[in-house]
């Protein structure tokens, strides 16, 4: 994304989750930064509802920090995610995804992702 402003943002998160059926997008959650001021045309182009979690309680979105942390593994902090390639972010992000998790009783995100898909979209 060329920068983090709320109609680049919107743009890109519809971009993305318009690849997969209406009925597998039904819920988004995020953090109240300005880049998500655009929610309201999300939930429009979606069709679905997005949440926000309380200000300083990384508690509520607690995945979504464990994930910030895998990546901090191939992306030290204040590393510049411009300069990645895409197919380098892809690699990496399929390794996470194919880690057992404890949080999932120890089964990876891209099976139960794969198995949801096929239950809610055949």
């Amino acid at each position: 994304m060329p920068n983090r402003n709320a109609d680049t943002m919107a743009k890109a998160i519809v971009e993305a989750l318009s690849e997969f059926p209406d009925e597998a997008v039904k819920i988004i959650t995020c953090d109240r930064g300005t880049e998500f001021a655009n929610w309201q045309t999300i939930e429009e182009q979606l069709n679905c509802n997005m949440y926000f979690s309380d200000p300083y309680c990384a508690w509520q979105k607690g995945t979504n920090e464990n994930l910030n942390g895998l990546l901090r593994k191939f992306y030290p902090k204040g590393r510049n995610l411009s300069r990645v390639s895409p197919a380098t972010l892809q690699k990496n992000l399929a390794l996470i995804n194919a880690r057992h998790k404890k949080v999932l009783g120890f089964k990876k995100p891209v099976d139960l992702f794969k198995l949801s898909l096929s239950k809610c979209c055949t």
